[in-house]
C-alpha cells in the first residue's frame, strides 16, 4: 500500500502528529482527518454560534476535498462529534446545503470536549 499525504493551505494546518489528509493505492480513496472550525489563516477558533462552526468544519473539509482531487459529495463516510447532540438537527440542516443525495453514510456522536473548546468536528472518508 502507498499514501500520499494531501495538504492544503486553505484549511487548518495539522496541529500535530497526524496529515490534514492521506491518499492510498492510487489515491482513489482518501481518509480526511478531523476538522474542528479553525479560520485556516489565523488558526483561530471563527466566531459565533455552533452553527458558524458547522460552516466553518464544513469549509475546511472542502479545502481538504478539492487539495485531494475531490469535493465534498465525494465523501462516503462521514463522522461527526458534537458536545451538545441537541445541536444534531442544526448539523441536518447545515448538512443539506452543503451535499446532494446520494447523501454519504454517517454517524453522529456525543462526546464531553474537543481541541479548543470547540462544539463539533467532522473526519470524513472521500472515494474518487
Amino acid at each position: 500500500m502507498q499514501k500520499q499525504i494531501i495538504s492544503t493551505n486553505k484549511a487548518p494546518q495539522a496541529i500535530g502528529t497526524y496529515s490534514q489528509a492521506i491518499a492510498v493505492t492510487g489515491g482513489a480513496t482518501v481518509y480526511l482527518s478531523g476538522q474542528i472550525p479553525l479560520v485556516p489563516e489565523t488558526m483561530e477558533m471563527v466566531e459565533g454560534d455552533i452553527s458558524a462552526q458547522i460552516h466553518q468544519v464544513f469549509k475546511n473539509l472542502t479545502a481538504v476535498c478539492e487539495a485531494a482531487g475531490g469535493g465534498l459529495n465525494d465523501i462516503v463516510k462521514l463522522n461527526i462529534f458534537l458536545t451538545d447532540l441537541s445541536n444534531f438537527p442544526i448539523v441536518n440542516e447545515i448538512m443539506a446545503q452543503y451535499f446532494s443525495t446520494p447523501y454519504p453514510a454517517r454517524a453522529a456522536v456525543g462526546i464531553k470536549e474537543l481541541p479548543k473548546a470547540a462544539q463539533v468536528e467532522m473526519d470524513a472518508v472521500l472515494v474518487k
